[in-house]
């Protein structure tokens, strides 16, 4: 085999090229990042308290902190996830073991597509028509069925995912053995797949947890503690949003530190999903 020594220094050259902006890119990016953690580090770390896990919201000029945030937090999250995991799961059971390759299934893949990059905020606005408007006022379920809306998808594509990485080799021997195509799903499937499932449902808890814009139009927010989902209630990111644009000092130090909270959960959940990812591939 004759090389050509000008087009196989051309082409080394291409690749160094390449790879230096690959690098060049990664890094800028890794700077900014660094910019943005450190200024919240700095500020977030500054803010913490015991009391911002034991007083609400307060107001302005008074001592407080944010446990009536967290806590509508958790209570919508969790909501969300109930409803939106069962739903998630058997979609992308479907999509992977019944309809692989049907038409059905290549229009619920597109939907689920579209679900899964659409704007936060116009399904805040879909769901203060479908609900909000209705009912006449704001409420925690109308912000966990917002946020039920964008776990939905990211649990569907990460499921699918996951149960096609499930060798047929598993599938032929449970047919094999008489095993209806039911219990193949319950017993060898999910059972082959929990992880990556698991890894779904982290990564969705991740996306809905710094969600602004949907609990504005839905759920709104509540200065006092309250576990009445018929009501508006606080949350983490519409107390970061209102703090942060207004003018008092000690909003802002609350704001910050929420902010923190915030950032930790979503760097916490994603190592999670990132490390049972692997673990499932592997």
């Amino acid at each position: 085999m004759v090389i050509n020594p000008v087009l196989y220094a051309r082409r080394r050259a291409a690749n160094a090229i390449f790879i230096a902006l690959s690098i060049s890119a990664a890094i800028f990016g890794l700077i900014w990042l660094g910019f943005i953690l450190g200024a919240l580090l700095k500020d977030g770390v500054a803010a913490l308290s015991p009391t911002l896990f034991t007083e609400a919201t307060p107001p302005p000029g008074s001592e407080g902190g944010l446990s009536n945030a967290i806590l509508g937090s958790v209570m919508m999250s969790l909501v969300a996830v109930i409803v939106g995991t069962p739903i998630g799961v058997f979609a992308a059971t479907y999509l992977a073991e019944y309809g692989k390759h049907t038409r059905f299934a290549f229009v619920v893949r597109f939907v689920n597509d579209i679900l899964l990059s659409a704007p936060s905020i116009v399904t805040g606005l879909f769901i203060y028509e479908m609900l909000v408007k209705p009912m006449g006022h704001f409420s925690a379920w109308a912000g966990a069925a917002a946020l039920t809306v964008i776990v939905i998808p990211v649990v569907v594509r990460t499921t699918e995912n996951m149960l096609l990485l499930v060798p047929n080799g598993l599938r032929e021997a449970a047919s094999a053995l008489g095993a209806p195509t039911s219990y193949l799903i319950r017993r060898v499937t999910w059972k082959a797949a929990q992880a990556g499932i698991v890894t779904g449902v982290l990564l969705a808890v991740a996306r809905i947890s710094g969600e602004t814009a949907p609990l504005l139009f839905t759920a709104l927010n509540n200065q006092f503690m309250t576990t009445n989902f018929n009501g508006p209630m606080a949350s983490l990111p519409t107390v970061i949003y209102q703090y942060a644009l207004s003018p008092y000092e000690d909003w802002h130090r609350l704001a910050w530190a929420a902010a923190l909270l915030v950032t930790a959960t979503v760097l916490t959940l994603s190592i999670l999903a990132r490390m049972l990812e692997n673990k499932q591939r592997n």
